[in-house]
This record gives structure tokens, sequence and C-alpha cells, in this order.
């Protein structure tokens, strides 16, 4: 009888993990560094991490709003402009991109591989 109860656990984790993969694959779209270059420049460039980590060093021209603050700070973000998200390795940027679909944001997008792939230009405090 346990290992049913244990079956039925471990399919239903299974099944959040892949719910939550579909739907955040619906809310925003990953771009490699040279699509995320080409774009962010007209877009607002958001870094999800906390400030501690955004001090030791960002995308120049990012504006730090942590994931922790975003039910507080979300009106900072433009429903209606292109959004850049990265955080350090995606694992944030995928909630936020979530919770902002749910403001009505349309255009999310990611950096694949997030702040510790990223080569081009950064900026520290």
């Amino acid at each position: 009888m346990s290992y049913y109860i244990l079956g039925a656990a471990v399919l239903a984790i299974i099944l959040y993990f892949v719910i939550t993969y579909i739907r955040v694959g619906k809310a925003l779209t990953s771009l490699t560094q040279e699509e995320f270059i080409k774009g962010y420049r007209k877009a607002q460039l958001i870094d999800v991490r906390e400030p501690k980590d955004f001090d030791a060093g960002h995308i120049l021209g990012a504006r730090n709003i942590p994931f922790t603050q975003f039910s507080q700070r979300y009106k900072e973000i433009r429903p209606d402009k292109p959004i850049y998200l990265y955080d350090q390795n995606t694992s944030r940027t995928g909630r936020a991109a979530l919770f902002l679909k749910k403001k009505g944001c349309t255009e999310i997008y990611q950096l694949r591989g997030g702040f510790k792939q990223w080569s081009g230009k950064i900026k520290t405090k």
C-alpha cells in the first residue's frame, strides 16, 4: 500500500515539473547571447538577482528588480515594451516570466544560460 502512495507522490512531482516547464516555455523565449545582444538595448533589461549579486557584476544597462520584490515592484516594468530578463542561471527568470505574463506582459525573453554564461560587457559597483 505504501508503494502506491510513494508512486503517486513521485508521479505528482514529475507532473508538476512537466506542467511548469511547458507553462514557462509559453511565457518566454530563450535567446542565445548573440540574439540577446541584438535586442536588449531596445528593451527593458531586468536583472532578477538579489542586489548583492547585481552589485558584484551585471550586464551594462540592466536594472535590478530582484524576483523576491516582484510583487511590490512589477509596475516599474512596462507591459507594452519587450522585456529581457536574466539571473545567474535562469532558475528565477521562468518564475518572473510567469508572473509578468499574468500581469499582461507578452514579449518576454531570457538569456539562455544566465549571467554565468555572459561574456559581454559588465559593470560592477
